[in-house]
């Protein structure tokens, strides 16, 4: 399975992004291998509008089976995400990825 993070670095040590948008990393989890890929999502930065649906966009990319953000995305990104086959999960704020990770496994985070 794969589980993709909105991040603010690149580590297991790195903070959650709240921001589903704006997310300058998205890391995603093999949980297979365990091995995490890093994705820079910073060219979203400087997008005046739109940056959620360029996010979502990269998730229709990815492929994860799973999201684990912050906030969640915005509307119009939350609408673009429904086609995927995928399970998001919010209210990972002030969370590594490593703590977020630890929390959806033992079903503590928020899914919409």
């Amino acid at each position: 399975m794969k589980i993709a993070f909105t991040a603010v670095g690149t580590t297991w040590d790195s903070q959650i992004d709240s921001r589903f948008g704006r997310t300058e990393f998205i890391v995603i989890l093999n949980e297979e291998t365990q091995q995490l890929e890093v994705i820079d999502n910073s060219a979203v930065k400087n997008e005046a509008h739109g940056a959620g649906t360029a996010t979502a966009q990269k998730m229709y990319e990815l492929k994860p089976d799973v999201l684990i953000t912050g906030n969640g995305p915005g509307d119009t990104a939350a609408t673009a995400l429904k086609n995927l086959n995928m399970k998001i999960f919010v209210d990972a704020h002030n969370l590594t990825l490593e703590q977020a990770y630890n929390s959806y496994k033992n079903g503590s985070l928020k899914q919409l």
